[in-house]
């Protein structure tokens, strides 16, 4: 994708939550504190950097639509990288410091105890101090050339990345101001990485050979589901 595509929908992004920020006190949705847990593809488990996570944030477009956002700052010990001449089940980047904020169009049903929640829309993230986890991505090279000892040193961009999600949604009312959520949610996005570097090794007793690398289509995978449980304030 390229900077001006992302600027665009960085910037309707921005534009919507300010419309919501903006909505009549009347209208707003109930603002919720969740506990996820987010099980990348081909990734490691990972949790959220407690309290930094706020859901829920939005309002009502009717009876049974509304419009929520929020963000959660999630610290994942291990992502995939993806479009790469190499396969590999374990993860490449890691660890990262991501910030996450979804944009969610919601279908709701339920009365005053209970709520069925469908959400759907899409979601944004940016990695702060990214790095490779070289024995995995080192291992994978080593089995592609087939050698016995190899070391890598590579580069990355570190890009605005988004996608989309898909998830469902149940809340019990304890009160008429407190709710109990329970929630699961896919997650299917990425972000360009453009790996670029250099790898050198062979077999033992062999001359050590140096091969420079570009990946330019290569993507950090966030693709997986994310499991919360929280609480809901508010109306």
């Amino acid at each position: 994708m390229s900077k001006k595509i992302k600027i665009i929908i960085c910037s309707l992004f921005f534009t919507i939550l300010l419309l919501l920020a903006g909505n009549h006190q009347g209208h707003t949705q109930s603002m919720g504190v969740s506990f996820s847990f987010f099980f990348p593809r081909n990734g490691s488990f990972s949790v959220p950097i407690s309290p930094f996570s706020i859901r829920g944030v939005g309002i009502d477009l009717n009876r049974y639509v509304a419009i929520e956002t929020g963000f959660s700052l999630y610290r994942f010990s291990g992502l995939s990288v993806t479009n790469v001449p190499f396969e590999t089940r374990d993860p490449i980047m890691g660890p990262t410091i991501t910030f996450l904020v979804p944009l969610e169009l919601v279908l709701q049903v339920g009365n005053a105890s209970q709520q069925f929640r469908i959400k759907g829309g899409l979601f944004f993230f940016y990695n702060f101090s990214n790095q490779f986890l070289y024995g995995n991505l080192d291992r994978a090279l080593r089995d592609i050339e087939d050698w016995e000892v190899l070391n890598s040193d590579f580069d990355y961009d570190n890009n605005i990345g988004w996608g989309y999600q898909l998830g469902a949604e149940y809340i019990v009312y304890v009160s008429k101001q407190f709710g109990i959520t329970m929630g699961a949610t896919y997650f299917i996005g990425g972000t360009n990485l453009n790996m670029r570097g250099v790898y050198q090794g062979g077999v033992n007793g062999s001359a050590f050979e140096t091969v420079q690398a570009a990946y330019p289509d290569s993507k950090i995978d966030l693709t997986g589901w994310e499991i919360s449980f929280g609480a809901l304030f508010g109306n």
